[in-house]
């Protein structure tokens, strides 16, 4: 148990000159850093003799204290730091600011940190560390401390440690502005990963690509670098590309934990690359992860019934897709519109009464979105009636045609008409003339073809049929 101590009383008989004390110094912190983190019994009695030795040696003392701090012994932590403190040594400010940040008091942080920069100006840290506090109440001051550093130290990153306070503030256009002006090759790790993630947050995929690809030039085992090349990749739409650091996320990069998120990615860019049964145990993989959001979860479920639709398995697609209506908190119209075009792709791939009953699955889904949403009426009356023109597509039983004439009666009376509602007019009109038509009604099916060229006068189909009609 003695043995730490004789490593430390040790270190307090090296030499005097001023580079070897400097080092001194760094070597009594490292050692009595060991004892405070492993506590051993008599290490009151390890501190003390340390500190007898070094009571006006601020470093040491404030490295006694920044051991303390960092085993959360913040009692021992503040009484080094004071020691600090009657020395006018500005570290023993900082750590006094940390440990008043540390306990909520924001206030009497930034203080510290303002006279440890009036006892050093040249220092950094305490810029940074009022910065990173002044955030939270205005971003603009912080930054404007971090100019006043500019000032002092103009060989420092400042626009690197701006980027860092903007990105920290979630001001991602603010943060890129930064990091953009700072020398890539001469930033901090932490930096150049904050500048690729604001790029990738404001959808800036190819931007944080570049820089993902400048830090993996140097840390290419980085977790969170292929992570963010990977994604990247996967968002624009270069998924041969994307698979690459799919693989090297998940077998060559050090200490990597894996979510949800990085699964449903997985499955993104296996899909995009056409290799669609890998993509569905992908995200199955996802959803067998701890999802923290009911929401986040249902849109997985999402996407494995778009999985299941790409390779043409329409039961597993509508089946999943069923699970996703029921596992989403507030489904929406467009929601259950999906379902419904579920089923009529899956229609279209069949025949006979299996056609037809898909079909008319469709059509339910359809009266069911119109009971939930009543605005939608319009929507799901018009699709209700194209539904029912596939399941006649010969127009024999006019299918069709009482919900074609409802839409018309939903569109006609507007006093304006969009694109949207001009279209779906055209659409009415030239089943109805169509209709006509085929029972021998010429003047009926000319007034709907005469409509269509009203609305769309260069309609070669609507041209046609009059002049038909008109012999």
């Amino acid at each position: 148990m003695k043995t730490i101590k004789y490593l430390v009383l040790g270190a307090l008989m090296m030499g005097s000159s001023a580079p070897m004390m400097a080092q001194d110094n760094k070597t009594v912190i490292a050692e009595i850093s060991k004892v405070i983190k492993a506590h051993p019994a008599d290490l009151k009695d390890q501190v003390k003799d340390v500190y007898k030795k070094n009571k006006k040696n601020g470093e040491v003392l404030v490295g006694i204290g920044r051991a303390f701090y960092d085993v959360k012994d913040t009692v021992n932590a503040n009484v080094y730091a004071d020691y600090g403190i009657k020395l006018k040594y500005a570290p023993a400010f900082v750590l006094k600011g940390d440990l008043k940040a540390l306990a909520g008091d924001g206030g009497g942080a930034v203080e510290l940190y303002d006279q440890a920069i009036y006892f050093d100006p040249k220092d950094p840290v305490p810029y940074y560390k009022y910065a990173s506090v002044y955030r939270k109440i205005s971003p603009s001051q912080a930054v404007a401390k971090l100019e006043d550093l500019r000032a002092q130290r103009p060989d420092v990153a400042v626009d690197a440690m701006i980027g860092r306070i903007y990105y920290q503030s979630n001001d991602f256009d603010q943060a890129i502005a930064a990091f953009k002006k700072a020398d890539l090759a001469k930033m901090e790790e932490r930096d150049v990963r904050s500048f690729a993630m604001s790029y990738f947050l404001k959808q800036k995929y190819a931007e944080s690509l570049e820089v993902a690809k400048a830090g993996l030039a140097i840390s290419p085992r980085d977790a969170g670098y292929n992570r963010l090349a990977f994604f990247n990749c996967t968002d624009l739409g270069n998924y041969d590309e994307a698979l690459k650091y799919a693989d090297a996320l998940f077998n060559k990069s050090d200490s990597a934990s894996f979510t949800y998120y990085d699964y449903t990615y997985y499955g993104n860019a296996l899909s995009g690359a056409k290799r669609h049964d890998e993509a569905i145990a992908m995200y199955q993989k996802a959803l067998q992860q701890e999802i923290d959001n009911k929401d986040k979860r249902a849109g997985v479920i999402k996407q494995l019934a778009e999985a299941y639709k790409e390779k043409d398995d329409y039961v597993n697609a509508i089946k999943t897709y069923d699970e996703y209506l029921g596992a989403v908190s507030q489904p929406t119209a467009t929601d259950y519109a999906g379902l419904a075009q579920l089923y009529i792709q899956y229609a279209d791939t069949l025949s006979g009464a299996a056609r037809t009953d898909n079909f008319k699955k469709a059509e339910e889904v359809y009266v069911k979105l119109q009971e939930k949403f009543p605005t939608a009426e319009e929507y799901a009356t018009f699709m209700r009636a194209r539904v029912n023109a596939y399941i006649d597509p010969e127009t024999k039983d006019g299918l069709a045609k009482p919900l074609y004439e409802k839409v018309v009666s939903m569109i006609e009376p507007k006093a304006e008409k969009d694109k949207s509602d001009c279209a779906r007019l055209i659409e009415c009109y030239r089943y109805l003339g169509y209709y006509y038509l085929l029972n021998n009604d010429k003047e009926a099916s000319k007034g709907f073809w005469a409509k269509i060229v009203e609305l769309d006068p260069a309609n070669q189909m609507a041209k046609q049929a009059l002049e038909q009609l008109s012999k």
